[in-house]
């Protein structure tokens, strides 16, 4: 016989400590509470993320400060009108392709073939088109949903059958390369029409000045009416939210920069349709992951696969859903190199761009170890490959050059990820 030492004590029981027990039901997170303090809590919590190892895009913004300023100091041409513009539609291809790679790496695993991918596409769409005279639009869509596809079956055979990522998509970088040549035949060569839809992606500029004007209008407005609701549901819901000083300021400064851009765009052809188009991925994509059950679901998983599954989500599943992710970003970055050539080649998607796309996420901000980053790293990334191609590119400096440069930044942003993880670790934060 057990005797059961356990007592419930009735709904309806005196509290012993009434002091102790309104001290704990108002415990609030004090992340949270930094929001309450104005922009004195918010530079105390910067100090602590510097010293805690939590650079967030420091480094990257400060890196493009320099750059810009070395750049312009070397040749006046840098900051011009022109060559920014140049530099704003040349890095659409690549950032496209590095978001899709950011949702590979945020589960802390890596995407060998979506190089080849992006050639299959400007394939598919040349071939489509061109060749058998299919309706453009038609070709776009079927060469981006082979895109997504392909990249489903990386990760079927990852998420399902157990192989490794990084040997499963280095078999897909070779066959899609040998389907990709394939598909091109003898001549390794099929123009596009230069007045068509995959043509005008990266040759259609708003030439009235309006419209890059617009645009800056409707990029602020719509981040002070969303941080503004969202603070006040904060506060209905009795969660300390930002205050709105702190938001004004925000907003400045994203005003600052927005109108920057668009009379900068405006000093040369207008606003460009790619540079557009990125900027819709960009926030498409962080609503997904920041404000959606799937995009927490990825993050899960990159903190921890085993916690995740015991969660009761559905680890297969969200593995292959990101793989295609990443094979249909590469057929859209695909498209854009396609306009950017006015053909497809058999030069598509090969040398180094796979691993420019990679360097444009780690560089941005994404850790290779999962779990931390957004997409708009990729446009941060992106930005100081493309600007150090240019500003090399103006000083006449040779290819190999421009690489080891590259290859320099990326492994000091490898490096200052890695020390960063230790010291959160150490300071309790990772």
């Amino acid at each position: 016989m057990t005797t059961d030492k356990t007592s419930t004590a009735p709904a309806d029981a005196p509290v012993v400590n009434p002091e102790a027990a309104d001290g704990a039901a108002t415990a609030i997170d004090p992340r949270l509470l930094v929001r309450e303090q104005g922009l004195s809590g918010y530079l105390g919590e910067f100090k602590r993320k510097i010293s805690a190892g939590d650079l967030g895009s420091l480094p990257v913004i400060v890196g493009l400060v320099i750059i810009c300023v070395i750049f312009q100091s070397m040749n006046s041409s840098f900051l011009s009108a022109e060559n920014l513009t140049n530099i704003s539609v040349t890095m659409v291809a690549t950032g496209m392709m590095a978001v899709g790679i950011i949702f590979v790496l945020l589960l802390g695993e890596i995407d060998l073939s979506v190089g080849s991918v992006s050639g299959v596409s400007g394939a598919i769409i040349a071939v489509l088109s061109v060749t058998h005279g299919m309706n453009e639009w038609l070709a776009i869509l079927v060469a981006i949903v082979s895109g997504a596809v392909m990249g489903a079956v990386h990760g079927f055979f990852f998420a399902k059958i157990g192989a490794p990522a990084f040997a499963v998509t280095l078999a897909g970088l070779l066959f899609w390369l040998g389907f990709m040549l394939n598909l091109l035949g003898d001549t390794g060569t099929i123009n596009l029409d230069g007045e068509g839809v995959v043509a005008q992606l990266t040759t259609y500029y708003f030439s009235d000045i309006a419209a890059a004007y617009i645009l800056a209008v409707v990029a602020v407005a719509g981040y002070f009416l969303s941080a503004f609701f969202d603070s006040r549901r904060r506060e209905a819901a009795g969660i300390p939210s930002r205050p709105l000083a702190d938001l004004v300021l925000r907003t400045v400064v994203l005003a600052i920069v927005a109108f920057a851009a668009a009379f900068m765009f405006n000093q040369y052809r207008g606003l460009p349709l790619a540079f557009v188009l990125f900027l819709v991925v960009l926030v498409a994509t962080d609503f997904v992951l920041r404000r959606t059950g799937y995009g927490r679901k990825i993050f899960a998983l990159g903190g921890s696969v085993e916690a995740s599954r015991r969660a009761g989500i559905n680890v297969t599943a969200i593995r292959i859903s990101v793989f295609a992710i990443a094979g249909g970003f590469a057929a859209v970055g695909g498209l854009f190199w396609a306009s950017k050539i006015a053909s497809a080649n058999q030069g598509s998607g090969t040398g180094d761009l796979l691993m420019n796309v990679i360097a444009a996420a780690v560089i941005g901000g994404t850790s290779l170890f999962g779990g931390r980053g957004r997409t708009w790293n990729a446009l941060l990334g992106v930005m100081v490959i493309v600007s150090i191609q240019y500003g090399l590119g103006l000083e006449g400096i040779a290819t190999p050059v421009q690489y080891m440069i590259t290859g320099g930044v990326l492994l000091v942003t490898v490096c200052i990820d890695s020390v960063s993880r230790k010291t959160q670790k150490t300071a309790g934060r990772a």
